[in-house]
């Protein structure tokens, strides 16, 4: 046979769109050409595929090759094309043959040059995708643990296009696999964070408590040493786990933007933040090829921006659209992603440049113009998107040296998943979520 069809997946912000990759194999003189809107890094494939089939042992064919991924107008990145390019030629130019049915499988792998499967980024995403469309997916073994996650797929791990040949002509049987979470290990990622090694703040801690019960965006503002930046760090502690759709959501958005997901998280609410120096492309995503930013990688969990007056205010005012619309779409010239963004923005700030406004032993440096000009580095569009500011006292020094501890971040937590039922009983979702009409609801 001349021609050979497998499948794969190229990503497109959260989705993994299905790409047909055909190769026709014909007379003439020796080309091997990809088209349908690859990037550099499938143009740069080519070497890749010929010296990893000749290190497998097999004779590239010396004649005209076309590779195709359709459909043409979605763009395409990544090596994950190698393992099925690969696979067509020797198929289209019947150096192997199928024994299984082909159809019924879908590729994604980079090939070295010794013809050995390395890992590729959004495994996870393309698995979840395989899955529902009831194919069974030959991977990278390197991306066996986070494409696991998606308990019903029909995963064939593989460490080598030799591996991978072999299965598909029968000669030797990969049995599908899964990897198994040490839900102990998962557990005790923040045991070294809890809400008792806060003094005092009881007020403050309250309102990080209402937070967390409804993802209420909130604002610390308080002398420096006060526990602004202690309370928030501390917030993913009595923040629920998240149920298996919003876990796999927010993993396959780390796997799209990192090339993996850590396991040690998983369930775990996100817990990004990045620093007052980041750029509008870090905080919002964006790229030559456009990648998720810290709001994406924030999605279903928590960004906490320390110093919040500090941040450039391109970053302050591009954070007003995703915190209403839970959603950041970004546009180039020939295509648009979309990235999910329902993150809890937790802020926290000084009252003044040097801090000490309102301190009852240090004495403020600051005129009330420079005060002012500091407050409003936050403007009224964005402070309006979030529901709780918390003012934060100065801490006496007895309150400093008690050490009788306060409650724990378990026993928070505990009272958190209560309010969280309720409200999902009562109307279906958090109360973040609510709009007008359901507000005025009684």
């Amino acid at each position: 046979m001349a021609y050979a069809v497998l499948y794969s997946r190229a990503l497109d912000g959260l989705n993994a769109k299905l790409v047909t990759v055909e190769i026709h194999v014909s007379g003439g003189l020796p080309n091997f050409s990809i088209v349908g809107l690859p990037d550099t890094e499938i143009k740069e494939s080519r070497d890749r595929i010929r010296s990893a089939i000749a290190m497998s042992g097999y004779t590239f064919p010396a004649r005209r090759i076309t590779v195709n991924l359709a459909p043409a107008d979605l763009p395409k990145d990544s090596s994950r094309f190698d393992l099925p390019i690969a696979i067509g030629i020797l198929l289209a130019s019947n150096v192997i043959r199928a024994k299984c049915n082909i159809q019924e499988y879908e590729f994604a792998g980079e090939l070295s040059l010794s013809g050995n499967i390395r890992r590729i980024n959004g495994c996870l995403a393309i698995a979840f995708h395989a899955s529902a469309s009831k194919r069974k997916f030959i991977l990278p073994i390197d991306n066996l643990a986070e494409a696991s996650l998606v308990l019903d797929a029909k995963l064939y791990p593989v460490n080598s296009l030799n591996q991978a040949i072999k299965h598909i002509t029968g000669e030797m049987e990969i049995a599908t696999k899964h990897c198994q979470f040490d839900d102990i290990k998962v557990a005790n990622y923040y045991a070294n964070l809890d809400f008792n090694q806060v003094y005092g703040q009881i007020q403050a801690k309250k309102g990080m408590e209402i937070a967390a019960s409804g993802r209420h965006s909130v604002l610390l503002m308080g002398n420096p040493g006060c526990g602004k930046s202690m309370l928030a760090e501390r917030l993913i502690t009595i923040t629920p786990k998240l149920d298996m759709h919003s876990a796999i959501e927010s993993a396959s958005i780390f796997s799209i933007a990192n090339g993996a997901f850590d396991l040690n998280q998983w369930r775990i609410p996100p817990f990004r933040h990045p620093h007052h120096s980041s750029s509008v492309v870090a905080i919002i995503g964006g790229g030559s090829v456009a990648r998720p930013g810290e709001i994406s990688l924030a999605h279903n969990g928590i960004l906490f921006m320390d110093e919040m007056p500090e941040y450039d205010r391109k970053v302050l005012e591009s954070l007003r659209e995703p915190l209403e619309n839970k959603r950041v779409s970004i546009s180039r010239i020939k295509y648009k992603v979309e990235y999910p963004a329902d993150f809890q923005l937790v802020g926290a700030l000084n009252p003044c440049p040097c801090g000490n406004y309102g301190h009852k032993y240090k004495t403020c440096k600051c005129s009330i113009e420079q005060v002012n000009k500091y407050r409003a580095r936050l403007s009224e569009p964005l402070l309006d998107r979030i529901d709780l500011m918390i003012d934060m006292p100065y801490l006496e020094a007895n309150e400093m040296q008690n050490k009788e501890l306060g409650e724990s971040s378990q026993d928070i937590l505990k009272r958190v998943i209560s309010a969280q039922a309720i409200q999902l009983k009562r109307q279906g979702k958090l109360n973040y979520a609510l709009n007008n009409n359901e507000i005025n609801q009684e």
